[in-house]
């Protein structure tokens, strides 16, 4: 059987409400494509309906997969877990909620194969917020993101955005070298690609708030700055090692 052009990568956590519903609308868009495609839905320690949900849709139709990881480790886990396993040529983050809707993947196709990675960005000026999030999440997400071009990755105006498509090759590259379980793993994954020599597009897409966010700003938000410090400080040291590796330094 040929690999598919397309796998879409979904992580869940306890989302029996908004899952079915999710998968529909994915199957729904991309049966009117011509290229081959395939959903994994990864689910983080669910404890609710979301793997058996999954489970149903899979057994009517095999494009569809579910992998129930136990126990509960973090977002950054099972993206990592999904996009080490997908077989397909390009391969898309894209959140249960569907904050960026499915269609908006031929936007970051277009960008292939020019880019190795293409990324859905909200601040743009294309974009368009059509449900913006409470304007305390969303200043703190400015904040944020300012701190990241800061520390870390000059150029990039929204890593956190929940919609990236990468192609597969480079994927297999990039993730296989982080290893962060939480929600740092958007920009560690980015820190690495750039790491490597892999260029980024940023693209414009549609993108509409939705209640549920599994982000509770007063915890992670902190450990997210010192994933982010911690990781601007090994990077350092490892840029030291490969120059005196370089000049043979000892």
């Amino acid at each position: 059987m040929a690999r598919p052009h397309l796998a879409v990568i979904i992580p869940a956590y306890n989302e029996e409400e908004r899952i079915g519903p999710t998968l529909e609308r994915v199957r729904e868009y991309l049966s009117t494509q011509a290229y081959e495609w395939c959903v994994l839905v990864v689910s983080d320690g669910s404890k609710d309906r979301t793997v058996g949900i999954v489970s149903e849709m899979a057994a009517q139709d095999p494009r569809f997969t579910i992998i129930d990881s136990q126990p509960n480790r973090g977002k950054g886990f099972v993206v990592r877990k999904g996009f080490l396993l997908a077989e397909a040529d390009l391969l898309l983050l894209s959140d249960a909620d569907l904050a960026s809707p499915i269609e908006e993947v031929e936007k970051l196709m277009e960008r292939m194969p020019a880019a190795d990675i293409a990324i859905g960005s909200r601040p743009l000026k294309e974009s368009n917020l059509e449900v913006r999030q409470p304007w305390h999440r969303e200043m703190l997400g400015r904040a944020f993101n300012f701190a990241v071009q800061l520390l870390a990755i000059k150029g990039i105006h929204d890593t956190q955005c929940g919609f990236k498509l990468f192609k597969r090759d480079v994927a297999r590259e990039v993730f296989v070298r982080c290893k962060l379980d939480g929600f740092s793993f958007d920009f560690e994954a980015l820190m690495a690609a750039r790491d490597l020599g892999y260029s980024i597009a940023e693209v414009p897409v549609r993108w509409r708030h939705q209640e549920g966010s599994k982000v509770v700003l007063m915890r992670d938000g902190p450990r997210m700055l010192r994933d982010l410090v911690k990781l601007r400080l090994a990077g350092k040291r490892r840029r030291l090692s490969l120059n005196q590796e370089a000049t043979g330094a000892g």
